[in-house]
């Protein structure tokens, strides 16, 4: 095998795949990525049997070939190697020679042959939205899968019915929910994706508003197709948890507060709490605003916000990471607050419930 390709398209595949190499495996055949030049076109492949990605790039084929390469040496030598050309060759000893101007790299490659390929499937049912859509959707829930030993927590809901998809995470202690209406509609559909291949086809996913992702489903893969890329990765099995009964719509307490000026004075209290310390910060809501307190061994704060205040005061307790990851997601300018009681779950909504993010409290005994 012998091909020419810049470094810059070399580089950007590599890294593409190498999200599905694993970091730990028995099997030396899947710590590498598979450079397939057979059919005209410049393959890479990374594949760990429950992620994989493909992708095409751009390059010349001067001899025929495929080969394995340790995905961690192939990732460093591209990288370190000057932004020119690059030229990579193999012979029938699986022996590698990489060439870039006066730089040359000798390394022993592994058979083509031994390599898991992805799983071919049928892309019969499938949905399409555009790339910035589906970024942004993972980027405003993904931060609530757990990653406990409870399976299905540890992925997020896919929910398509019609124009409406909908996506879910939680993890025992909150639930994330984004919906959007897509431009077409399709016939219904649940499947659970593992929290990992969302993470790796987001750091991946260029994300332009006018690009297009197409997702495919069959009974236990889900597709990713972007570009010039396929991710495959297997589906969470089981029935997702029953959300619909979790979430209320009564309230006692609501509250409408400027965004940027809640998260920065949660932010500002979180300074007085170590790391892995459980101090909820406390909101007390009256009709002349709402404090927010904190009280910890490295000292206490408290600050009082401007609100527009219906129903009930309320003093209720929250760990103050959870609220922060929900208001760091949210565009809004202001954001409405529905409580019931101090021990009844508060959601954070807008009016179209395009995303409601349920916060379970926390308890507290003393107030600073």
């Amino acid at each position: 095998m012998k091909l020419v390709c810049s470094k810059a398209n070399l580089l950007n595949g590599v890294q593409t795949v190498s999200k599905a190499v694993p970091s730990k495996t028995t099997m030396s055949i899947l710590e590498c990525i598979l450079v397939d030049a057979t059919n005209g076109e410049i393959k890479l492949t990374a594949n760990d049997m429950e992620l994989g990605i493909e992708t095409t790039i751009e390059g010349q084929i001067v001899e025929k070939g495929i080969i394995a390469l340790d995905a961690k040496m192939f990732l460093e030598i591209v990288r370190k190697l000057p932004d020119s050309d690059i030229t990579i060759e193999t012979d029938a000893s699986f022996k590698v020679v990489i060439t870039c101007e006066k730089a040359k790299f000798t390394i022993i490659g592994k058979s083509g042959e031994d390599f898991s390929y992805l799983p071919a499937v049928e892309k019969d049912d499938s949905i399409v939205m555009s790339q910035f859509t589906l970024k942004e959707v993972v980027r405003q829930t993904i931060f609530s899968i757990s990653d406990n030993d409870n399976k299905l927590m540890t992925g997020e809901l896919f929910d398509i019915n019609g124009e409406e998809f909908k996506i879910v995470s939680l993890d025992g202690h909150r639930i994330s929910i984004r919906k959007i209406q897509l431009k077409n509609s399709y016939s219904p559909k649940k499947v659970v994706v593992p929290g990992k291949t969302l993470n790796e086809v987001s750091k991946i996913l260029p994300g332009d508003a006018d690009s297009d992702v197409t997702i495919s489903f069959t009974e236990k893969h889900i597709v990713f197709e972007f570009d010039k890329t396929v991710v495959v990765s297997r589906l969470i099995e089981g029935e997702y948890f029953k959300i619909d009964q979790m979430l209320s719509s009564d309230y006692e307490t609501k509250v409408r507060v400027n965004k940027k000026e809640f998260l920065s004075c949660i932010d500002r209290a979180t300074l007085l709490v170590k790391e892995g310390d459980k101090k909820p910060i406390i909101v007390n809501i009256t009709d002349s605003g709402m404090e927010l307190k904190i009280n910890s061994a490295l000292g206490s704060m408290n600050e009082e916000i401007d609100i527009q205040k219906q129903g009930k005061d309320l003093m209720i307790g929250f760990n103050p990471k959870f609220l922060i990851d929900a208001l760091r997601v949210i565009d809004d300018e202001e954001v409405d607050l529905y409580m019931v009681n101090p021990k009844a779950p508060c959601f954070i909504k807008n009016a179209e419930e395009s995303y409601i993010y349920l916060i379970l409290p926390v308890n507290f005994t003393t107030v600073a």
